[in-house]
């Protein structure tokens, strides 16, 4: 069985307020693109040690450890439906911590490839409830479609939004963020546009509108990523943003765009919206 889990970037993110959990209500919009890992899963062989979920990993550089999301996701699934085990190999694409979603995406897909491979003929809402067990993004790629996303991120209703025809690029600089470090440093507040108006809008009519909260902080700490974001913008972009909580920064286009040269140092990923 063989898949291909994509990212996403998030258009907006508000940090409405820290629940009693620990964790913060939010706001965003969660949109699919085209940048994708490999995902490869086959049965267990038999005689080798078929205890355990085994899994390799090639391209960037990824633990094959029990932290995987891949191997919580297999292993999740193997105690609900009591499938056999698996081999898996991960071929890493999507960046690490660059607000991507690409480890949320590699387990959902896990999630969806069991399911086929075995022929369990689960329903969404089973896998929904499979993946918010792995993590809040998790339940995104389930589904795969524009969502507005609110509660800590496991809350998803479909919007009606298109870049389709628009150019997509995206940054990625050589800065990690860690998902904890951000949200440690952001300041929540319920102020500004809901996301829930975005589709009354045009991607032209974003900027200005539709924010990042977490940018506010993190430039700060990384001067690097406003750079780039303006960048962006002196390139021809109609809106920039850095996805989740960084450190990705991506820029919406009408016409497939000639970068800046500063912007060309960087590694890109560039796609025309579907």
């Amino acid at each position: 069985m063989l898949v291909f889990p994509n990212a996403k970037i998030n258009i907006g993110l508000r940090i409405l307020r820290k629940r009693r959990d620990g964790f913060h209500d939010i706001e965003s919009v969660f949109y699919p693109v085209q940048i994708r890992d490999m995902l490869e899963i086959l049965p267990a062989v038999v005689g080798l040690n078929t205890k355990k979920t085994e899994i390799s990993v090639s391209g960037l550089k990824v633990p094959a450890s029990p932290e995987n999301l891949c191997i919580k996701a297999s292993n999740l699934f193997h105690e609900r439906q009591r499938t056999p085990k698996v081999r898996i190999h991960l071929h890493k694409n999507i960046p690490l911590e660059s607000g991507l979603g690409g480890g949320s995406s590699d387990a959902a897909f896990t999630l969806l490839a069991l399911n086929d491979l075995f022929n369990c003929s689960l329903d969404k809402d089973v896998l929904h409830r499979f993946a918010s067990e792995i993590g809040s993004d998790c339940c995104f790629f389930i589904d795969n479609r524009p969502s507005l996303v609110s509660g800590k991120g496991n809350i998803l209703e479909p919007i009606q939004i298109s870049l389709q025809g628009y150019y997509l690029i995206i940054v990625f600089p050589s800065i990690s963020m860690s998902t904890a470090t951000a949200y440690k440093m952001v300041i929540p507040s319920e102020e500004g546009l809901s996301l829930r108006e975005l589709p009354q809008l045009k991607p032209e009519q974003w900027k200005g509108k539709i924010f990042n909260r977490f940018e506010e902080r993190i430039f700060v700490r990384h001067p690097e990523l406003g750079r780039i974001k303006e960048k962006l913008y002196e390139s021809g972009a109609v809106y920039s943003s850095m996805s989740g909580s960084g450190s990705s920064i991506y820029g919406i286009f009408r016409k497939d765009p000639v970068l800046d040269k500063d912007l060309r140092a960087y590694k890109i990923h560039r796609e025309k919206m579907i």
